[in-house]
């Protein structure tokens, strides 16, 4: 396997992912959503800044670029031995990376949850079912956004480990994946938790109708 085509992989993923889905959706309503709720330019601070139709939009479109850039690396990898993993293993890493700093807005980007979301969905669906449900039993007892996310992320690789040491589905590159990605998505939540130490993180409420 060629490293041009590696850098190529990892390259295009990062610009797909670079898409600042949050901050343009923002903009197009008259926003800038960096100036608004956390400030982050994610799905939960759209929902929470423009409302539920646009975050919504937005969580389906950053999952949809991670979900994209690993497919399509997939399938332009070279058919020989685990060539199509490691594409997709370097796709996602790209992806998200591009997501969390995007140069289009000083490197400063969303937190890389939904993008995960949809790398995961294309790498290993069965790990993206469970941690799903980690974060709506979690989201459910606590009602912060904040502290299911990080709680799906930290059960991450150990559902990945559960299902590749019971021979189901995984390996070992993507244990050491998913790993990474977890221990990226809890970094990036490093405010967030402060605030549930301090107990300043706001919980999320439905809006009531006037």
């Amino acid at each position: 396997m060629s490293p041009l085509a590696f850098i190529l992989c990892a390259a295009g993923a990062f610009l797909l992912g670079s898409i600042p889905t949050g901050y343009l959706v923002a903009r197009a309503k008259g926003v800038d959503i960096r100036q608004h709720g956390s400030g982050n330019i994610g799905a939960t601070n759209v929902f929470r800044t423009l409302g539920k139709p646009l975050g919504v939009f937005v969580f389906f479109a950053d999952a949809s670029k991670g979900f994209a850039a690993v497919f399509l690396a997939m399938r332009a990898a070279p058919a020989s031995g685990d060539a199509a993993s490691w594409f997709g293993i370097v796709a996602a890493v790209a992806v998200i990376a591009g997501h969390n700093y995007t140069p289009w807005l000083g490197f400063r980007g969303g937190k890389g949850i939904a993008t995960s979301a949809g790398v995961l969905l294309a790498l290993m669906p069965l790990a993206i079912a469970s941690i799903a449900l980690v974060w709506v039993v979690v989201f459910k007892w606590s009602r912060y956004v904040s502290l299911a996310s990080i709680c799906a992320s930290a059960s991450l690789p150990v559902f990945v480990a559960i299902f590749w040491l019971c021979g189901v589905a995984g390996s070992a590159p993507l244990l050491g994946f998913a790993a990474l990605i977890s221990a990226l998505a809890i970094w990036r939540h490093r405010t967030n938790i402060q605030r549930l130490r301090e107990g300043t993180e706001p919980r999320f409420t439905k809006k009531e109708k006037p």
